[in-house]
């Protein structure tokens, strides 16, 4: 117990300590730093980083559209709103009975990055609990767009600590506590259910050759298929939320209609239609060094035989294939905890952490750049507050 409470603390000050860093300068609103002029709103540049806003809609109106449109005046149809599943904005509510919508939604996204920070030395200490602390550290400012995000209003690290934390207990063969953190990835954003799909690759991929010795009915019984119901929670979670839209916004396939929203677009690799809406922009050279790492991870995961983590990150990244978005690396942020134990053995060398050192002060001055030019203009406060 002391040790589980030592490490989560240490997850804590590896979460905690980089994003009050990104904070201090706008909340002293300093001009600049490094250079880099920085906006002199305060913190609301921090609240105003998109989606954050979005969310508080959502938190504040529960998909309502009366309610959505009493409260805000963004150009965007009630409909919208049902792209951001309803876990993130549910988790805010409470927490803005006492630190009002903006900061309750900061506070949601400081104690789940913990959580992913904590899930990932969990995982990673499965395969080097030798150096479980300095990947840990590691994961914990790279790559860039994650600090990013673990600083703003996002859903995206509940997001992962809850993939994170499913794969963790699949792996252990707690077929329950994966179903029930599966079931809130998926309450979270919609890719959730590639967890539930990776899961019946791991399943029943393995075993298949077993079929040609045996009959179908003893390869089942083979499979002992009653230990992984739990695993359905995950579409069960899914079909919750369209149900919910059905109940709220009367329309089941809310989602897939919520306007321009999904970017799976087929054939892949639309990311080099510069005219693409989410595009616009033809200087795009770095996806591909996003595709080589992402695919050779994939491919060490596969012969590390790390089974559970190798299905998810090759079904996930089949998936960012067919993603037509500029920021292809914040969709690609569920397979970084991953990817980072693919590469474990590469990332504990000397020379490696020379070079993590060396990007410390670069990752830092990225972030504050970003998130200086990624708030929503937002008039008026008093609805979102």
């Amino acid at each position: 117990m002391k040790k589980k409470l030592k490490t989560f603390l240490l997850s804590t000050l590896f979460s905690l300590i980089p994003t009050l860093l990104i904070w201090i300068p706008f909340f002293l609103r300093v001009k600049s730093v490094w250079g880099i002029p920085l906006p002199q709103n305060g913190m609301a540049t921090i609240v105003a980083n998109y989606d954050g806003p979005l969310f508080i809609v959502v938190a504040k109106s529960f998909y309502n559209p009366e309610i959505i449109k009493q409260l805000i005046s963004f150009p965007l149809p009630t409909e919208y709103y049902a792209a951001h599943f309803p876990l993130f904005p549910l988790l805010i509510k409470p927490l803005a009975l006492v630190f009002g919508f903006p900061y309750g939604m900061l506070f949601v996204t400081v104690i789940t990055s913990i959580l992913a920070v904590f899930f990932f030395h969990e995982l990673i200490s499965l395969y080097d609990k030798k150096n479980a602390l300095w990947l840990t550290f590691f994961f914990s400012i790279f790559p860039a767009r994650w600090l990013i995000v673990r600083s703003v209003g996002s859903a995206e690290p509940i997001f992962i600590a809850s993939i994170i934390a499913s794969i963790y207990y699949f792996k252990n063969k707690n077929y329950l506590l994966a179903g029930l953190w599966g079931a809130l990835a998926q309450l979270t954003k919609s890719p959730g259910i590639l967890l539930f799909i990776s899961y019946l690759f791991a399943i029943f991929l393995p075993s298949v050759k077993k079929l040609g010795t045996q009959s179908f009915d003893k390869w089942l019984k083979f499979l002992k298929l009653k230990n992984y119901l739990p695993i359905l929670l995950i579409p069960t979670a899914l079909c919750g939320v369209f149900l919910f839209y059905r109940i709220r916004l009367n329309d089941f396939l809310a989602y897939f209609h919520s306007g321009d929203n999904i970017h799976l677009i087929f054939p892949p690799f639309q990311i080099f239609n510069y005219s693409a809406p989410w595009v616009g922009t033809f200087w795009l050279e770095e996806i591909l060094f996003v595709y080589l790492i992402a695919s050779l991870g994939v491919i060490k995961l596969w012969q590390q035989k790390r089974t559970s983590l190798f299905y998810f990150s090759l079904v996930f990244f089949i998936s960012i294939l067919f993603v037509s978005h500029r920021d292809l690396i914040r969709y690609s942020l569920p397979i970084v905890p991953f990817l980072i134990t693919a590469f474990s053995e590469t990332i504990v060398k000397k020379e490696f952490k020379l070079v993590t050192i060396m990007l410390i002060l670069p990752i830092y001055l990225f972030s504050l750049a970003y998130i200086s030019q990624n708030a929503m203009p937002i008039a008026d406060w008093g609805p979102l507050l």
